[in-house]
């Protein structure tokens, strides 16, 4: 009736799912790992990299396919919050850095800015120091209070880890944070350059706020915090254990952070 052979009918039965359908159910392991493994922020072309690593032979479009039946997907979307700066800065630099944003090595130019993260407890402000070379958070800082002494203990950490025996350039937007005789006197102790942005231009010190952006996409607007601590272990979680030595970058070849220096000091070493 339905135009069959009996022989093909009886073969269906035992054996109905296709070899190609079986292999999206293998794939699909993997995928919903390396999603998992990301914090469920992977999209499908970093989970396709991470296959690739694997040695699966899955392109693309099908990792795209798989996650969309699978209702796997990245995260997107966070909404910036308007507050107005007021008062002039005590002390303004010029704009060395002119939205040169592609770094040829690292230690050559950091940046830094401060954001906020909401809990029960108050805000909590978080300050990072952004190597532009890789990427990579060199040096943070959490409080309860957004002062200079915040913005100070990122940039005295990224000193530390660092140790640069050259000059660095170390750009901010004017926020009085970073307008204080005291951070400029730092600077000058340290063999640091100061670089601002222009007044009430986030884009001039756009990395930094791409940086912030992943984190209250992919991390903070995905929790309830009760208490400041557990806002501060979660970002450290973020920072240090995915971010930097995992998060996968477009800008980097699609390489963590870390992994991006380190091929680097490797090409160097072979020369």
């Amino acid at each position: 009736m339905l135009g069959v052979h009996p022989s093909g009918f009886y073969a269906w039965r035992l054996n109905p799912e296709s070899t190609r359908a079986k292999e999206d159910k293998r794939l699909l392991i993997p995928i919903k790992e390396s999603w998992l493994e990301s914090g469920s922020v992977y999209g499908y072309r970093k989970v396709s990299n991470d296959l690739r690593e694997l040695g699966e032979q899955c392109g693309i479009n099908r990792v795209h396919r798989l996650m969309k039946l699978a209702g796997i997907r990245s995260q997107t979307g966070y909404a910036k919050r308007k507050y107005k700066r007021g008062g002039a800065p005590a002390l303004v630099a010029p704009n060395h850095l002119q939205r040169q944003f592609d770094v040829q090595e690292p230690n050559r130019v950091w940046a830094t800015d401060i954001t906020y993260i909401r809990t029960h407890e108050g805000w909590l402000y978080l300050a990072v120091v952004l190597d532009l070379f890789s990427r990579q958070v060199v040096g943070w800082s959490m409080s309860s209070r957004i002062d200079r002494e915040l913005a100070m203990n990122a940039l005295l950490m990224a000193v530390w880890r660092r140790q640069p025996t050259n000059t660095v350039m170390v750009h901010s937007d004017q926020g009085s944070q970073f307008s204080s005789y005291d951070w400029r006197d730092f600077l000058g102790e340290h063999n640091l350059q100061q670089s601002m942005s222009r007044r009430g231009n986030c884009h001039d010190n756009a990395v930094v706020e791409s940086f912030f952006q992943l984190l209250k996409r992919e991390r903070i607007r995905r929790k309830t915090y009760g208490t400041r601590d557990q806002a501060r272990q979660d970002v450290f979680d973020y920072i240090e254990m995915f971010y930097n030595p995992k998060r996968r970058h477009s800008f980097s070849n699609d390489l963590s952070p870390m992994e991006y220096e380190k091929q680097y000091f490797q090409r160097l070493s072979s020369v």
